[in-house]
């Protein structure tokens, strides 16, 4: 059998980098080494694109550094000739790492191959691309339309779908369009709140715009296009401080901030399957992530999900009624085509006490790290951590 080149794509410029890392590590080592050829190929923080770094398949989160993509005496820079689709994959000299050191969105392209000179090695015909890669300049339809433009398959979402569940603001108008509930709540822009003048002087703006959309406290202040709580506050009662404390917060990550009333409910996650275009997508019983911290913790945030085994555990399904978990499954599936979505997504939901389901966000390239909820969702729904790669791989390729 002649196997499949899978280039797997990791790291990249968003705060999620190390998760990103720790993801790739986990599809690396589970998947099939007797069908697929994996192509391991790194981004780095400065969006550099490189092969012969790190092994990343012994990334995990339990040392005290995380994981990150960097140039090593081995590596080499990738370019991509976008005329030539799945063989324009190639390899630069190490020295030519120093030329892009220039700007952090230099583009990983070459030109015709007349003007390429004679550094470069092809890296082989690629037949499926991975981006195992976790929010912006990854999940958000950017790497997806590269991709699309060279005519090459790849694994998730679409741009269109990317682009919406990227951004948490315009999920919420798709959804809302479609008669799926979501969250109370509002979007300011941080640049022009209070004029221009300081985000301090925007307190008792943010004040006036929260009582005006009859939001109800606690209230959660986001950036609307970041993931893994970065930038995520939770503002317990009226304050002007603390409003504007918590915009600063989410505009370190994102201009667009989202204030969404607090609901009282618990958070519940489906994974969404849809390896092969055109038949429906599938969903695993849906799971909880459970704090094991004391009740003083304000949120589920970046360490509790990921830097402290001690802080939560998984439960699938979750302990709810199994009418319930159905209800969360078909609307899970119903926002998956909403978006459009393709190949897979992790929706987040919320159970109200009486029963009723809104979604939260869709994550369009859920973690893969051995914690994550997505393919532990699905190991126990029946289909194995090796078994969701391989077909979400053939599922793009027939």
């Amino acid at each position: 059998m002649v196997k499949q080149r899978v280039a797997v794509l990791y790291g990249g410029r968003a705060d999620e980098h190390p998760i990103s890392c720790v993801s790739a590590a986990g599809v690396l080592n589970a998947m099939d080494r007797d069908r697929f050829d994996p192509l391991p190929i790194g981004i780095t923080r400065e969006g550099l694109w490189i092969v012969g770094g790190d092994d990343p398949r012994g990334w995990d989160l339990g040392g005290s550094d995380l994981p990150e993509v960097t140039v090593t005496e081995a590596s080499r820079p990738v370019l991509l000739d976008i005329a030539e689709g799945a063989d324009g994959f190639y390899a630069g000299d190490h020295a030519d790492l120093d030329k892009g050191q220039s700007g952090p969105s230099r583009p990983p392209l070459v030109g015709s191959a007349a003007g390429r000179g004679q550094s470069l090695e092809s890296l082989g015909h690629i037949d499926a691309v991975f981006p195992v890669l976790h929010g912006p300049f990854g999940e958000d339809g950017t790497v997806q339309g590269l991709l699309e433009m060279m005519g090459v398959p790849y694994i998730g979402c679409g741009v269109f779908a990317s682009a919406v569940c990227m951004d948490k603001h315009f999920t919420k108008i798709v959804l809302q369009a479609a008669g799926i509930p979501v969250a109370p709540g509002i979007t300011v822009d941080a640049r022009t709140l209070a004029g221009g003048e300081s985000i301090e002087a925007s307190g008792d703006e943010l004040v006036g715009l929260v009582r005006e959309a009859g939001l109800r406290y606690p209230v959660f202040v986001k950036p609307s296009r970041a993931g893994s709580s970065f930038g995520v506050t939770k503002v317990e009662a009226e304050n002007a401080k603390d409003l504007a404390r918590a915009l600063f917060e989410a505009s370190r990550h994102d201009w667009r901030v989202l204030i969404e009333e607090g609901i009282q409910a618990r958070e519940i996650e489906c994974a969404v399957f849809d390896p092969v275009e055109g038949e429906g997508p599938q969903t695993a019983w849906p799971g909880e992530i459970v704090l094991d911290r004391p009740a003083d913790d304000a949120f589920y945030d970046f360490d509790s999900k990921y830097m402290d085994a001690a802080a939560s555990h998984v439960e699938v399904p979750a302990k709810l009624p199994e009418a319930t978990l159905e209800t969360v499954r078909q609307t899970a599936a119903r926002a998956f085509r909403a978006v459009d979505g393709r190949g897979l997504s992790r929706v987040d939901c919320f159970v109200l006490p009486d029963g009723r389901v809104m979604v939260n966000e869709i994550n369009t390239m859920p973690g893969f790290t051995p914690i994550s909820m997505y393919p532990k969702a699905w190991e126990a729904t029946g289909l194995s951590y090796s078994d969701l790669i391989t077909q979400l791989i053939t599922g793009i390729l027939r």
